[in-house]
Formats: C-alpha cells, structure tokens, sequence
C-alpha cells in the first residue's frame, strides 16, 4: 500500500499530525504498537493523572473544606475501584474518540511496530505476523518512557513507575517519591490527598528546576502546609530494596550522611527517556543522541534522511503533549508545502497540582544569566476577592517585562487555575504584547485572572491597585 505519509506512534504528536495531513489530502496511515490510540498521554500519563488529581482533589475539599462552606458529611470514605474505574472510564473514552477522528479523515491505521526498511518502506509487525507500507513521508512520533536508575529496579510492585501508580487500588498509608518534577509531584499529590504520607527526595535544591525559582519555592510550602508532604532536598538516592510489602529506600544528604526511608510504594519518577526501541533506525543511517536517545533534526524537524521527520517526545524540547501536538501540525504543513512556524520560547509548562503551577516565557534566572534589565510585577492570590470567595489564597502570578520596551519576557503563575490562565499571557507574548496592554485590558470582576492584570499593573510604574 503506497501512501503520501506514515506516521509511527498514535500520541498527541502522532495522531494530531496524522489528521491535519489527511486534512491537506495526504493520503495517510497511522502505525501503533498498543491496542489503544493515544500514546502515553491519553492511556497513562497527561489523562488519566488528572482524572486521578481531580477525584482526589473532590474528596480532600470535603474532608477538609466542606464544613467551612457550611456542608456537612457523615462517612466520608475513599472507594479506590471505583475512582480507578472512573479514571479507566475517561481513558476509554478518549482514546474512543481517536479513532473516530481517524475514521471521519479516512486515516488507515495499522496495529504493531513500524520498523524502517528503507526510508520509503516500512515493515509493521504484530504477534509474529508481518507486512509492509510504503511512504513518500514518514513521520516519526514514538514518544518516551519513564526514565529509570541502574541501581533502582523497577519491580512493578512496590518500586514503580508513573504508569503503575495510577493503578493502585488502595490508599498506602506511606508512599515514597524520587523526584520533585512535574510528574512525581502531580502523583504525590493525588494519594497525598486521600491520606496518605508522602515523602518526596529529590536530587536538586529546588523543586520544579526548569521552571521560575518562585514557584518551586511556593508550591514546597503549600503542599507541606495543606497536604503534609515531606521535601528532603540535595538527597541523592543510592538504592532501595522490597521486602514483602515494605520498601526501603536509602539516600545521602548534602553532608554525606546516609538516611533510610519506609514506605508501601515507591515510585521513581525521574524524568523521561525518548523511546525508539524497534524502528530499526540503522536501516536508513540514522543514529539517536547519547544522552536523552533522542532523534537529531534540523530546525524543520526533518531528520539527516530527507523525508523522515521526527516530533514529539523523542526530538529535542520540553516533553509537553501540546508541544508534540504543534510539530505534528507544522510537520504536515511543511510537507504540504506551507510555512507554518513554532515558537518554542512561547510554549507553556503547566503542573496540575493544587495550586496549579503554570510559566512561558524567560524566568528571572534566565534573564539575568544572559544579562537582560527587566522590570517585575507581582501580585499574591490572598489578595483576589475571587480567590478569597473560593478559599484558593496561596500563590501569585508574576509577570516580566523589559525594562526599556515594557514587552512582557515572561509570566509565572502558582495558583487556582493556572493552567488555563496561562493561555492569556501565551497570546499575549505572541502578539508582543507590553506590561500595559495587559495592565489596560479590561478583566471581568471578580476572576482569578484579574491577579495577571494586577502582576502586569506592578510591572508598569508599581501601580497595582489591590495590594
């Protein structure tokens, strides 16, 4: 079968570019390893954790909020199968509405792995049994798995893997995290809420090390106050071993000293590794990075092989599913002939924790690294009639601007919805908006996004008005 693009992997990337091709007149077809279209995101990773957060975020508010709103409950009580269940419930339905999606822009999709024969031809294998398609364009979009430690075996049991946790059909009464990123604080987070004690060890200083150092700061403080999470920082982790149903954890401090931590799970969530395991990649010449295994390609995202791209996961940038969304869209203009464009310095970071956390753009440390002058205004949640009315008071939004210019550099929110405020100031910075603008903009009273009208207001002559 002889088709105008090939696309590998069904994730966000994979099957958000597979239906503009078909959108363009490409005739295109899909290859999936899994049963289920949707990659990591939808099956187990950006869907599934926030159906979890959500029902966990439901039941912490009426144990702990519920009464000051003036609702009384009697018996309140967790049933893990059922939030499973409904978790399980959301997934399906997503991935049921891929392949519609596929259905309705006639994209052929085919089960198994696509392994390149030669930059043309693609060999697709399921349960021993193979064919073969070819492609005047392939698009690579493979995605990634959770990164795992040498000396820290993943049992699937008692040390796991983000893919695991979202499986656990009880409340442990302690559970152990080995990272402070956007993933093992978003897990941590949801059990966290249902009672259980949460110790996170992170190798780094900070929490969030990619995003604005304010943020990581904030959101430490507010999941210890109102979530009892533990944060051992500068601990590097040595080992751990399973002995029935405990697993201990050992780990050294800044000073050397070694500590040892208990608890019924652990979950290693260190980042994420580019995964390319079975494309057969040396068939047309092409190698991966040794650090990341990530594919190199040039600033089209096509590969050293003409014809082949490569998006998502497993090229260079953040690994963020909206990311690998706009490749899979620019990918498919270009091969369409378009001049379609990315601005990755405007592609936002969003943690679904409570308060949400969310950033784009430059962060001070940047700014000053390369020696930037900017001007920042800042404006705490505590003091938003909204969030006052809705009890979410921790936080703040901060905004950036050039200190000459007044264009707004970057904004970095930690508070109640976040991550779809975020988008405001995305649009913003792609139409090269100033402090001004926004701090002129009319926003509908009482909202929480009057707080990036406020922050934007501080950074133009201090004139914030409500603190």
């Amino acid at each position: 079968m002889q088709y105008d693009v090939v696309v590998i992997g069904s994730g966000p990337g994979g099957y958000v570019g597979a239906i503009r091709c078909a959108q363009l007149g490409l005739k295109t077809a899909v290859i999936e390893k899994y049963k289920t279209f949707g990659g990591t995101c939808l099956n187990v990773g950006c869907i599934p954790s926030k159906a979890l957060l959500d029902s966990s975020e439901h039941y912490h508010n009426a144990a702990h909020t519920f009464q000051t709103h003036g609702i009384s409950l009697k018996d309140l009580k967790v049933d893990m199968p059922q939030m499973i269940a409904r978790k399980n419930d959301v997934v399906a339905q997503n991935t049921a509405g891929i392949q519609y999606l596929f259905k309705k822009n006639k994209i052929d999709s085919f089960e198994g792995v696509g392994s390149f024969v030669d930059k043309n031809t693609i060999k697709i294998t399921n349960n021993g049994k193979s064919e073969t398609i070819t492609a005047k364009h392939v698009i690579i979009a493979t995605g990634s798995k959770p990164t795992t430690l040498p000396f820290l075996p993943i049992d699937k049991k008692r040390i796991i893997t983000s893919t695991e946790a979202l499986d656990i059909n009880e409340v442990p009464k302690q559970m152990i995290v080995i990272g402070g990123g956007v993933i093992g604080l978003e897990l941590g987070s949801v059990y966290a809420r249902l009672g259980t004690k949460v110790s996170v060890i992170e190798f780094m200083p900070s929490l969030l090390g990619a995003m604005d150092a304010g943020l990581g700061k904030e959101l430490q403080r507010v999941l210890k106050k109102s979530l009892g999470m533990e944060f051992f920082m500068n601990h590097k982790v040595t080992g751990a071993t399973v002995e029935g149903e405990k697993v201990t954890v050992t780990a050294t401090n800044a000073k050397g000293e070694e500590l040892k931590f208990d608890a019924e799970y652990c979950i290693v969530a260190v980042g994420r590794t580019a995964y390319t395991a079975g494309l057969d990649l040396e068939n047309i010449g092409l190698k991966t990075e040794e650090r990341g295994n990530k594919i190199p390609v040039n600033d089209h995202l096509e590969t050293a092989v003409p014809g082949v791209y490569a998006i998502g996961d497993v090229v260079k940038g953040a690994m963020l599913a909206h990311k690998a969304e706009d490749e899979g869209i620019y990918v498919a203009e270009r091969i369409a002939g378009q001049k379609p464009h990315i601005n990755y310095n405007l592609i936002p970071g969003v943690v679904y924790t409570w308060p949400e956390v969310a950033s784009v753009g430059f962060t001070e440390e940047q700014l000053k690294e390369k020696g930037q002058q900017y001007k920042t205004g800042s404006f705490p949640f505590k003091a938003s009639g909204r969030a006052k009315a809705s009890m979410d008071t921790d936080g703040f939004v901060k905004v950036l601007a050039d200190a000459k210019t007044d264009e707004i550099l970057g904004v970095h929110m930690i508070g109640p919805r976040a991550a779809d405020m975020i988008a405001e100031a995305v649009v913003a910075m792609e139409f090269r908006a100033s402090a001004e603008d926004i701090a002129r903009i009319c926003h509908a009273h009482p909202t929480y996004t009057e707080a990036f009208k406020e922050a934007a207001m501080g950074a133009t002559e201090n004139r914030a008005i409500h603190i």
